[in-house]
């Protein structure tokens, strides 16, 4: 309780220099180089039942590695811009932020640190949003003949459900209704899911903005990655760590218990076993061997 919050962020972030100088995990089915830093993703939580903590979380989605966390207001577009991207600033990596960090100030801090941006939008940008909207399905219309774009559809079936999913890509118009003060901005982007599960069809469709250049295949890595905070980070802090359920108030221990909750979350996806979560926290518990190998990121 008596440790500062921003002395632990210090050490947390000492200890991300330190994975930056060594290999790290990377997807088994990958054959390509990852950078750490290459998608960041960044999204708004709350720990539901106390009301007591909200933040902004920052994630490596290829590795599964917590880069930190902001302790901000409720509503993420009454705190600083510099306080929701400050843990994002990392060059040459593309951040990805749900539709709350969509804003003006957020995108030039980013373009600012040599990185880039894909953002999501929704109602609270609703003249660009709709705008984006306009501009998208006119051009579809034609095929998209008349201007920059790039496509890509992926397929899918996992978890009782089919999915495929269409990236829609294009040059942002130069005509785009408020477009000069978007720093940084050259593309719009669509993604149209399909999905089929027990036999009923649903469909979704989001739209995007991107400092990006027209390249559909980045720019669906970038949207597919964002969802790893979701699934692989809030999800297992709901789950595994029971982090909703936490009853505690106290404004340093409740941030500083995140700050814990995060790290060893990452640390326990670096391990290269194959063990749930549940049961590498387990095992951190009956072996002191195994929780050395955790702590160190090695096996022995």
């Amino acid at each position: 309780m008596i440790l500062k919050p921003a002395a632990f962020q210090a050490c947390f972030a000492n200890w991300l220099q330190s994975c930056a100088m060594r290999p790290l995990r990377r997807p088994a089915s990958s054959n390509r180089s990852w950078r750490l830093m290459e998608n960041v993703a960044a999204k708004s939580r709350s720990q539901e039942r106390s009301r007591a903590l909200h933040s902004v979380s920052v994630w490596a989605s290829e590795f599964g590695l917590s880069l930190g966390q902001v302790a901000c207001a409720r509503n993420p577009t009454r705190s600083r811009p510099s306080r929701v991207t400050a843990a994002c600033g990392h060059q040459g990596a593309i951040i990805t932020i749900d539709a709350m960090g969509t804003q003006k100030a957020i995108a030039s801090q980013i373009v600012e640190g040599e990185a880039d941006y894909v953002l999501a939008l929704k109602g609270n940008q609703e003249t660009l949003h709709q705008a984006v909207m306009g501009a998208i399905n006119k051009e579809w219309e034609n095929d998209f003949a008349d201007v920059k774009a790039s496509r890509l559809q992926t397929s899918e079936t996992a978890h009782g459900r089919a999915e495929t999913r269409t990236y829609i890509q294009m040059a942002v118009p130069e005509s785009l209704p408020g477009l000069k003060p978007w720093k940084g901005l050259k593309s719009i982007g669509v993604v149209v899911s399909d999905c089929v599960r027990n036999g009923k069809k649903t469909s979704e469709v989001r739209y995007y903005i991107s400092s990006l250049n027209v390249d559909a295949k980045r720019f669906a890595h970038a949207v597919r990655s964002h969802w790893g905070i979701e699934n692989a980070c809030h999800w297992s802090l709901d789950v595994t760590y029971r982090e909703d359920e936490s009853r505690i108030r106290e404004k340093h221990l409740r941030e500083n218990f995140a700050w814990l909750n995060r790290l060893t979350l990452s640390l326990l996806k670096q391990h290269p076993g194959r063990d749930s979560l549940v049961m590498k926290r387990r095992s951190c518990g009956w072996s002191d061997d195994f929780l050395l190998q955790v702590l160190a990121g090695s096996t022995l």
